[in-house]
């Protein structure tokens, strides 16, 4: 796989196919670009290997061609028609290498009156309706860091769009583009909320449903020591087991009847108050309340289940998520830390047999 260097998106889905196993060269830029991350603790770079080509320059195109003619994936993530001035567009991989996948990372898309405007994940997810959904109802709109947007509706739809056409290409010998668009991705994920909200049972506005902090009992409150524990006690057994844990017997029958949710959140709310979050934690231990503490990132990774299951890992003395899904015959792992750039040039070269690596980028 080939992986024309961006921002966001683009490097996660590459990092996840590469802790799946692909053979992922990115394709670096003399000068860097992007986010000021170092490049030594930019884990989306992980079991990566790493060129520098000058696209801009003589023969930098033509260094690019010749990955491509080898590849199975190419993922870029540039404006639409950017790839196309380059030289590395679509058609002319595709005349080259007609089986090739061709995945194309954008948040407005490939066409539309927006395709060519600048923007950032929340830009994208604003018009789709999901950063509405999001929140308490008295206060702006809260935001997910880039994780809906670039991450879930962006990278993730671009992988399972890749890898679905890579099927399609070993099937039949023809590759073809992926339009990976994070508009479209992060309203698809919100088609169970479309079905709710077409018969009803999801009003369109923040903080007033069973899944966007409006029920009581599907929600965050605040402990003794200003920490937080998370409830999703949404089935009848589930919510019997939470109120008797929680010493509300008097509200069995509170998530029944919605005229009573608001003297419940305050009973719940009170109740959260009087302990702290890790006391609250060894009350619903080893129990089906559907309750859990909120840790922080720096505590998660302590978390006695996590840690069970090796969910985080420490690669090169950076703590990170370990990758996943997990299979039961080919193991995944982090192989490699952070690729810097240009440091693989001579591996690559030998190993995908494009010698003008070994040029150095044009100047």
């Amino acid at each position: 796989m080939v992986e024309l260097a961006g921002i966001g998106p683009g490097p996660f889905a590459a990092m996840l196919l590469a802790d799946l196993g692909a053979d992922v060269v990115r394709v670096d830029r003399p000068h860097g670009g992007g986010l000021a991350i170092d490049p030594a603790h930019d884990v989306t770079n992980r079991n990566k290997r790493s060129v520098v080509v000058d696209l801009k320059a003589d023969g930098g195109a033509d260094v690019v061609l010749a990955l491509a003619d080898r590849a199975d994936i190419l993922v870029e993530g540039f404006r639409p028609g950017v790839a196309e001035r380059l030289g590395v567009g679509p058609e002319v991989c595709h005349a080259r290498n007609p089986a090739l996948v061709y995945g194309r990372m954008t948040g407005w898309g490939q066409d539309g009156p927006l395709a060519l405007r600048a923007g950032h994940d929340i830009a994208y997810i604003a018009p789709t309706g999901t950063l509405g959904m999001i929140g308490e109802p008295d206060r702006p709109p809260a935001v997910p860091a880039n994780l809906v947007g670039d991450y879930a509706g962006g990278s993730l739809y671009l992988v399972v769009g890749v890898l679905a056409a890579l099927h399609h290409a070993r099937a039949t010998g023809t590759g073809q583009v992926v339009d990976a668009a994070i508009v479209d991705g992060t309203a698809h994920l919100g088609a169970m909320i479309h079905g709710m909200m077409a018969v009803g049972s999801w009003q369109d506005r923040r903080g007033a449903n069973l899944l966007d902090g409006g029920c009581p009992y599907y929600g965050t409150y605040e402990t003794a020591d200003r920490q937080y524990m998370a409830v999703g006690a949404l089935e009848s057994q589930f919510y019997a087991e939470f109120v008797t844990l929680l010493g509300l017997e008097g509200h069995a029958d509170s998530h029944k009847d919605i005229s009573r949710w608001g003297e419940l959140r305050e009973a719940v709310a009170a109740r959260f108050r009087t302990r702290t979050r890790d006391e609250w934690t060894e009350v619903f231990d080893g129990t089906d309340a559907c309750v859990a503490p909120v840790l922080s990132l720096r505590e998660a990774p302590g978390h006695p289940h996590l840690a069970a299951r090796g969910t985080f890992t420490d690669h090169g003395g950076i703590v990170q998520p370990a990758p996943a899904p997990r299979f039961s015959v080919t193991r995944t792992s982090v192989r490699t830390g952070p690729a810097l750039p240009g440091a693989d040039t001579a591996d690559v070269a030998r190993d995908w047999d494009v010698p003008d690596l070994l040029k150095g980028s044009p100047a």
